[in-house]
């Protein structure tokens, strides 16, 4: 009698195609990636990464949840909702390996495309800002963009410019007054504005 196999070689080789393009989509602009770049990578026809995938855009999309992975942050109780944000800046260091992939390294690089731009808008409402405010009180749509906004900016300082003063190693000062800076915008009295 015969073994199945734990994981279908369809499945395996659907997952090396993604993690070919997290890889591609990291390094190069989404003008510059090709889907026959992608499919050489993996060794596969071209047509083979169409039908598993449909697009080049449909494809970004998925590559684009892959490496930012937005559900593993907001799964957490909404108490420690604001020091596993903070934790998530310096959980993906500039001292990863050669393979590895920041959550922003897609971002940053693709910024510049239209077509790559509404999937990353459509993607960062839909995967991040919608389920955060689903966890906050009202304005809570208008506290989750600012506090994505907040990330976004804070993980550009950090990992792509490298500025020095938010280079500390994770658990230090800077993540603690991150995560209190984020647990002000989530806890923030509704209509109390500052003098």
């Amino acid at each position: 009698m015969r073994r199945r196999p734990d994981v279908q070689p369809a499945v395996a080789t659907r997952d090396r195609i993604l993690n070919a393009a997290v890889l591609r989509f990291s390094r190069h602009s989404y003008e510059a990636t090709g889907l026959r770049d992608i499919a050489a990578d993996v060794g596969v026809d071209v047509a083979y990464v169409h039908r598993c995938f449909g697009s080049k855009e449909r494809l970004f999309a998925e590559a684009v949840g892959a490496a930012m992975e937005p559900a593993l942050l907001l799964n957490g109780p909404a108490d420690e909702l604001a020091g596993a944000l903070a934790k998530q800046i310096f959980a993906h260091d500039a001292a990863r390996g050669r393979d590895e992939v920041g959550p922003l390294d897609i971002v940053i690089r693709s910024l510049s495309s239209p077509e790559a731009s509404r999937v990353l808008t459509e993607f960062i409402v839909k995967d991040f800002i919608q389920p955060l405010a689903g966890k906050l009180d009202q304005p809570a749509a208008a506290r989750a963009a600012v506090i994505a906004a907040f990330l976004a900016g804070l993980g550009i300082l950090r990992n792509v410019l490298r500025i020095s003063p938010l280079q500390e190693a994770e658990g230090g000062d800077v993540e603690h007054l991150i995560a209190s800076a984020i647990g002000q915008m989530i806890n923030a009295g509704v209509g109390v504005r500052p003098a």
